[in-house]
C-alpha cells in the first residue's frame, strides 16, 4: 500500500509554473504569444499554428476541468473573489495605476495562474487538511 504524503510547496509551485507557461504562451501583453503569432501572421506556417493551438487547448482543458472539478462553482467564485478583491486593493492603495493597462494585465494573468494552480492542487490540499479523499482518487 502506497503512503500518501500530500502536496508540498514544491508541488504547488510546479503546478503554478506550468500554469504560467500555459497562460503566458497563450497571451501576454508583450506581444510574444500564440494569440499575437496567429493574429499577425495567420497564413504563415498554418499547420504548426494549428498544432500549437491544439497543444494549448489540451493544456487549458486539463487545467480548467481539474479546477472546476476540485473547486466547484462556489470555490471558483471564492477564488475569483479573492483575487478580484486583491486586485481592487492594489488599485485602491495606488500600488498600480489604473492607467497602466500593461501592468494590470500582467497582474490579472498571474492571478489567473493562481486560480488555475489552486484548482489543480486543491484536491491534494483538501485531503491533507481534512483527510477526505475524492472519489476519483481512490485506487482500484
Amino acid at each position: 500500500m502506497a503512503v500518501y504524503r500530500g502536496i508540498s510547496w514544491t508541488g504547488f509551485l510546479l503546478r503554478f509554473l506550468a500554469a504560467l507557461v500555459l497562460v503566458f504562451a497563450t497571451y501576454n501583453p508583450e506581444g510574444y504569444s500564440y494569440f499575437h503569432w496567429v493574429r499577425d501572421h495567420l497564413a504563415e506556417q498554418l499547420p504548426l499554428k494549428l498544432f500549437a493551438g491544439v497543444v494549448l487547448l489540451i493544456g487549458w482543458t486539463i487545467y480548467i476541468r481539474a479546477t472546476l472539478r476540485s473547486l466547484g462553482a462556489f470555490g471558483l467564485f471564492l477564488a475569483f473573489a479573492f483575487f478580484g478583491t486583491l486586485l481592487w486593493l492594489i488599485v485602491y492603495y495606488e500600488l498600480v495605476s489604473v492607467d497602466n493597462m500593461k501592468t494590470l494585465t500582467w497582474i490579472v494573468l498571474v492571478m489567473l495562474c493562481g486560480v488555475l494552480a489552486t484548482g489543480v492542487s486543491w484536491s491534494h490540499v483538501r485531503r491533507r487538511i481534512t483527510g477526505q479523499v475524492d472519489t476519483d482518487e481512490v485506487d482500484d
